[in-house]
């Protein structure tokens, strides 16, 4: 299938062909007919992508700060590539989706819903963000329900009763729906923009306007309309850098009146606008309660009735009823129709000097056969490379033909540029959307995309796998790919349940497989240094580790017991092993001592009565490193900082080592399993020891 990306470095926008998603519970699969592109939103985006390096820090300051203080901390070069690998992301543009239900447990097939799906041919969405579509909406007029969710939820929070004034500054589309639905509401509406058609078309559907290209005085307006009273409450849906739309509206309001913002201003707020009239200001979020709850979107728990009205989904819900009704019309905004195929010339409007407002894509018509034929080819799609019989033909003689699980971050990051550099035969990339997968297969040259993990660990033709999904799902894919006869290398943890770490085991016995969990910071040059300076000294030994960790959000999915494992041991267990191999020991005993769910100290002991003690701490300061190591043994100290520096005291021979830039072992890791792989040799960890330090991982959380 085709689906509309966007590159956040270049701005750049296409068209490419994208596995198509698969259907999961709790979710529908959808043929689209029409999609709307948002232009205040979008086109924010297309500015951002075009700009420079100094345009787009301007545009997002507090980002600026943050790689401010990653430089201090992690230098120059490894601030600069992970800036370049958070833009070397394709953005899926829109959010305004009407289709027909290819495939659901929520849905009949062939039922027409909206979604906030992307501009793709084929979308899964989750249940509480997708409506059914009465039979009098067209499917012209459904692609505006989710933009008319974002102006309703504005007014939902600006709480008009009938017969208040209510001014609308800003009269693009969510504007102008927003005039609609409160004069539906019994308000008098004032609308407010630059643009007199905009203006005459805020009049057609009953709105008072003023004019600000001529001159027009917003706050006299207001005062002339009310009698001198001042508006009831403000909607500003106006997209602008300046702070003047706040002030406008807090000057045109009464005494206790309300301000909701749902469009994008600045917020540089005078406090003497609102504190003599004792205003309030709120800022409205998207579509509506719901929106960004991972429990309400991914996980399908809706809010109750009762209790929480108007959902993002029931939003949905009275925005089409209100269009079933007659009582908002949205055939006069649509300004242009474009075909799927011809997007590009679409999104070109948006920088031209061309009047528009609703631009309409859409799609080619498929019957429900031709359809459900299409998901099933495009699941696994060939990008780049050979021919499939010579992909098979190469594959077939040698083992370290690699397929990888998992397309995000780190994989793209890190895991696929190692294995490119050593020259790995990467054939397939599968990804649980599809995109990510259809990126790092062009970036690196992988012959094959797909949204279809099974069909990576069913072929015979790949000897190996790298699986760099979410920690919830790694045991499962080691589990399977081991049953299929692979060599396996899995980021970290290993797995989140003692049960799977019991059955991995066996497998691996049975299978004989090289498995190497992506434990990388044994395989620093500073830890290889350490390792082999340590193995001359006598007596136990005192491992200090220090990671100033920092903050995430609560709702992350690292965080999420059952998806991420929690942080102590979705990345505790890197420091764990970490201690493991600087004693060259086993592990006695290992508890973590926890302030909170990231703030904990856990405390090793070791055979040889050497112990280590791990400071876990997320309540530091970013400008302090992430990362030290400190080992104290026969009268000798070695003192690591952050992955550049090294010193040692007491040592002959050795003082210091210094790198010109941050090595925590990454590369080495991955390429030291394929090396092992190509070889048919031994592991260069033993999978004994990621098992013992896998097992203390979770047991040191009472796990």
């Amino acid at each position: 299938m085709k689906q509309i990306l966007q590159n956040l470095k270049t701005g750049v926008v296409e068209t490419p062909e994208v596995p198509a998603p698969g259907l999961r519970a709790g979710e529908a699969l959808v043929r689209t007919n029409a999609t709307l592109i948002s232009a205040g939103t979008e086109r924010m985006l297309l500015e951002f992508g075009k700009g420079n390096w100094l345009q787009k820090a301007r545009q997002q300051p507090d980002k600026v700060r943050q790689i401010v203080d990653k430089i201090r901390t992690d230098g120059l070069i490894a601030t600069l590539e992970a800036v370049e690998a958070k833009l070397d992301q394709p953005v899926a543009l829109g959010y305004s989706n009407v289709g027909t239900v290819i495939e659901s447990d929520l849905y009949a097939s062939g039922a027409r819903i909206v979604s906030n799906g992307p501009h793709a041919e084929i979308v899964r969405v989750p249940k509480n963000l997708t409506a059914l579509v009465p039979g009098g909406v067209t499917d012209d007029a459904a692609a505006f329900t989710v933009v008319g969710a974002i102006a309703l939820e504005g007014i939902r929070l600006l709480a008009p009763t009938l017969g208040e004034t209510i001014a609308v500054s800003g009269l693009g589309l969510i504007g102008l729906i927003a005039v609609q639905l409160l004069k539906a509401n019994g308000c008098r509406v004032i609308g407010i923009d630059l643009d007199d058609w905009k203006l005459g078309l805020a009049e057609s559907f009953g709105a008072g306007t003023v004019n600000l290209a001529q001159g027009a005085d917003p706050i006299a307006a207001a005062e002339r309309i009310t009698g001198g009273r001042g508006v009831d409450g403000v909607l500003i849906t106006a997209a602008t850098h300046s702070d003047e739309p706040v002030h406008q509206a807090a000057q045109m309001c009464r005494k206790r009146g309300r301000i909701v913002l749902t469009g994008v201003t600045g917020l540089q707020l005078s406090r003497d606008d609102f504190y003599k009239k004792e205003i309030s200001f709120q800022v409205s979020c998207s579509y509506g309660p719901g929106r960004y709850d991972a429990a309400y979107e991914k996980e399908g728990h809706d809010y109750p009735a009762g209790y929480v009205r108007w959902t993002a989904q029931r939003n949905f819900e009275a925005v089409l009823q209100m269009m079933d009704e007659g009582r908002v019309r949205v055939e006069p905004l649509i300004t242009h129709r474009f075909s799927f195929d011809s997007a590009s010339e679409a999104y070109g409007l948006l920088s031209s000097d061309e009047r528009y407002l609703g631009i309409l894509l859409e799609y080619p018509k498929r019957d429900d056969e031709a359809v459900g034929e299409h998901v099933s080819k495009q699941t696994v799609h060939v990008i780049v490379g050979r021919s499939g019989q010579e992909e098979t033909t190469a594959a077939a003689n040698s083992t370290g033909v690699i397929g990888v699980i998992g397309a995000g971050a780190y994989a793209r990051k890190v895991l696929l540029p190692a294995l490119k550099e050593a020259g790995a035969r990467m054939v397939a990339v599968a990804s649980d959307g599809g995109v990510s997968a259809q990126h790092a297969a062009r970036k690196f040259e992988i012959a094959t995309a797909t949204t279809n993990a099974g069909s990576v660990l069913a072929d015979r033709a790949i000897g190996a796998v790298v699986v760099a999904t979410r920690h919830d799902s790694h045991a499962r894919y080691v589990s399977e790919a081991l049953r299929a006869g692979k060599h396996v290398f899995v980021e970290k943890p290993l797995a989140l349940r003692m049960s799977d770490i019991d059955e991995i085991e066996k497998l691996q016995a049975f299978a004989r497989r090289i498995v190497i969990v992506g434990f990388n910071r044994r395989f620093a040059p500073h830890a290889q240094k350490m390792r082999q300076l340590l193995a001359a000294t006598h007596g136990p030994k005192c491992v200090v580790i220090t990671v100033n960790a920092g903050p995430i959000p609560k709702d992350h999915w690292t965080q999420d017991e059952n998806v991420g494992g929690g942080r102590l041991i979705g990345e505790g267990c890197h420091f764990l092993d970490l201690a493991r191999f600087l004693v060259g020991k086993p592990i006695l005993n290992a508890r973590w001592q926890q302030t909170s769910a990231d703030i904990a100290t856990l405390q090793v002991e070791f055979e040889d009565k050497s112990q280590a003690s791990v400071h876990y701490f997320s309540n530091g300061n970013k400008s302090y490193p992430k990362e030290r190591v400190q080992v104290f043994a026969d009268g000798k100290i070695l003192d690591l900082d952050n992955w550049q520096k090294l010193r040692g005291y007491g040592w002959k021979g050795f003082s210091r080592m210094n790198l010109w830039r941050q090595d925590k072992g990454n590369t080495a890791c991955v390429q030291s399993w394929l090396a092992a792989v190509n070889a048919n040799g031994e592991s260069p960890v033993a999978f004994e020891e990621m098992i013992e330090v896998s097992r203390w991982s979770l047991l040191a959380v009472g796990s």
